[in-house]
């Protein structure tokens, strides 16, 4: 069943009530439950009610605007996570456009779909029209994602603390009586005074792309959040110590927890790490670069995803890698991803053979962090990462980008002639672009409106796309 549609007030606040305060910068938080900084945004931005625990700063708009602020009561145990879009009431239609009422969630998967599923249709039929209704199917979008492959996020804990000492960020969460702890390493923080960007890094040692001057690095461990050695991790790590090791959610949702709850505790220790909890980016390769994208579709206040290679599971879809694979090429695909690892919910295991009944498919996933920066980075070298599954399932999901008239948030590059995770010079500009654009503010860092691979793909992205893209500008 799916967890109950919160109904969520909205008080507007007069312009004689809103306190005298620094505006906030382009991308970073500006309202929300609890929210105590700056409301209003830079010119060339506006406040946009993402969840309402969240706002957020996005591009548009000529003089800054404070956001109405929710009232603030806390959310119940069967929402979903604080950081994920929740509409106020449902219904069996598309809202009207102005309309803050969304449509219901599905309780069964519709007609099975060979192409890829259109974003910009709701389950219920009625298409996306306007940006509300966009927020609308994101949510759908989002929850049935949670149903039926990742596992549900679980709204923040309880109890959430954090400290800092030397370059370890220690947090405890609580939640039903249990409490567990996990810590982080900052590095490469720079000596000038802050607040600084941040780049969250999956995985115990560091990056594998090249984080430039200006930005710190968090050394996220997250097998340490939910295990993934085998078939037999499921259930172990901090997160199921603390949830249960029967929870629904698989390793890449328990991630997305972990790094929502990094960057709580940013939040809380501002003033001692010197970093800047609005401007924190997550990146990971492999099987932690199928974690760092979830993340980002999951974690509303990541501002910038920085996948790498992360093939079947993360920049793939599921309905190409399964035609490769018929059509002679060696491709991970779904069923064989479920036996490898336990990184998605045993939900998923019932679809691996059909995926073509699912109603979503992963440029879907990649939707769920636009408008926000998303930067794909892929090796056509290694054929079972899906040269064409990912540069298919990306360039669908770069359409979502355009309806937002945001393509200059959106990159996708295939680069080969390198060794798996051993990031290329030919990707250094791009990568240095969108950080520099995104997390330190350079609106001149270059070109972040990348779509490009260094192979001869006959391929046809609008066969498999073939719905109309709206402007919802």
């Amino acid at each position: 069943m799916y967890p109950a549609i919160v109904s969520c007030l909205l008080v507007a606040l007069g312009a004689a009530g809103v306190r005298a305060q620094a505006l906030q910068s382009l991308w970073g938080q500006c309202g929300g439950v609890n929210w105590t900084g700056p409301t209003a945004c830079v010119s060339g931005a506006y406040c946009s009610q993402l969840n309402p625990w969240y706002f957020q700063c996005l591009a548009g708009g000529t003089t800054p605007t404070t956001p109405a602020v929710p009232v603030t009561t806390p959310p119940t145990a069967t929402t979903l996570s604080t950081s994920i879009i929740t509409p106020a009431t449902s219904t069996t239609t598309p809202p009207a456009p102005g309309s803050t009422t969304c449509p219901a969630i599905p309780d069964s998967l519709g007609a099975a779909v060979s192409t890829l599923p259109d974003p910009f249709t709701f389950a219920s039929g009625g298409k996306v029209t306007t940006r509300a209704q966009w927020t609308c199917r994101q949510d759908e979008i989002s929850q049935l994602f949670q149903k039926y492959e990742v596992g549900t996020l679980p709204p923040k804990p309880s109890s959430v603390s954090a400290s800092f000492s030397g370059s370890t960020l220690s947090i405890v969460a609580s939640h039903g009586g249990k409490t567990v702890s996990f810590s982080v390493s900052i590095s490469g923080k720079p000596a000038t005074p802050g607040p600084h960007p941040a780049i969250i890094s999956f995985g115990a040692y560091g990056a594998s792309i090249p984080v430039p001057a200006g930005v710190a690095t968090i050394a996220f461990n997250n097998d340490d959040i939910a295990a993934q050695a085998d078939g037999s991790s499921r259930g172990k790590g901090k997160f199921y110590d603390l949830y249960g090791s029967g929870h629904s959610a698989g390793a890449l949702a328990a991630w997305a927890w972990g790094v929502a709850r990094i960057i709580d505790a940013l939040e809380l220790t501002a003033a001692q790490t010197g970093i800047d909890a609005a401007r924190v980016g997550v990146t990971g390769c492999s099987r932690n670069g199928k974690g760092a994208l979830v993340a980002g579709a999951l974690e509303r206040r990541v501002a910038l995803t920085l996948p790498q290679e992360s093939g079947a599971g993360g920049a793939g879809c599921w309905r190409l890698e399964a035609w490769q694979n018929a059509n002679g090429y060696n491709v991970q695909d779904a069923k064989e991803i479920v036996g490898e690892n336990v990184w998605f919910s045993p939900a998923f295991n019932g679809y691996v053979g059909s995926v073509d009944r699912l109603p979503f498919d992963h440029h879907m996933l990649a939707g769920l962090v636009a408008p926000r920066p998303l930067y794909v980075m892929e090796n056509p070298d290694f054929e079972w990462l899906g040269k064409v599954s990912t540069y298919g399932c990306m360039g669908a999901a770069r359409k979502q980008y355009q309806a937002l008239g945001a393509l200059n948030s959106f990159g996708y590059s295939q680069v080969g002639g390198h060794n798996h995770c051993s990031f290329p010079s030919g990707q250094a500009a791009e990568l240095n672009a969108f950080i520099g654009k995104f997390l330190l503010g350079n609106a001149g860092a270059g070109l972040t409106s990348v779509f490009r691979t260094d192979q001869s793909l006959n391929f046809n992205i609008d066969t498999w796309s073939p719905w109309t893209v709206p402007s919802l500008v």
